[in-house]
């Protein structure tokens, strides 16, 4: 800590390339920025892989529905992290691709709830499986608690970062 000019402590900041743990932070955002470049890569072949018109940041919708089941578009907005236009735009655009259907909510009928339709359930499962099979081939290496222990903590980010 330092003093400052009115002879209050503050804390230094933390150096770029000082202790340890900057270090850590530096090799994990490092590590982070190269998995997301390749795992946005992923995305878009994947959206391509379900329909050649599908935009990768749909994907994600994709897989929200399949895990989650009917969903209101704000529910989605707010999971995904936009907002509501840019929601409205892409599940638009699922629909008219007819992978997905909106139908009245039954506890209110204002509002839409919105799933998948047995075609782009079909569709994004298949992509699923393929890409679930290359996590296999391209990890063939490690050993199973490895991966279980990847998975769990990629969910602690993920449950860090929705918080």
């Amino acid at each position: 800590m330092h003093e400052g000019a009115n002879g209050a402590e503050r804390h230094a900041e933390p150096e770029a390339t000082g202790s340890g743990v900057d270090q850590e932070f530096l090799a994990l955002e490092r590590e982070l920025t190269v998995f997301l470049r390749r795992a946005r890569a992923s995305s878009g072949e994947m959206a391509r892989e379900v329909h050649p018109d599908l935009e990768s940041s749909a994907y994600g919708l994709l897989v929200r529905l399949e895990e989650c089941g009917r969903q209101r578009a704000t529910d989605l907005a707010g999971y995904i992290g936009v907002g509501k236009a840019t929601m409205s735009r892409q599940l638009r655009a699922l629909e008219d691709l007819g992978l997905i259907a909106r139908e009245p909510d039954p506890a209110d009928g204002r509002a839409w709830l919105v799933h998948l339709t047995d075609e782009g359930r079909a569709r994004f499962r298949t992509v699923r499986d393929a890409r679930r099979n290359r996590y296999v081939r391209q990890l063939k290496g490690w050993d199973p608690r490895e991966v279980a222990e990847l998975a769990r903590l990629l969910h602690e980010l993920n449950r860090s970062v929705e918080r």
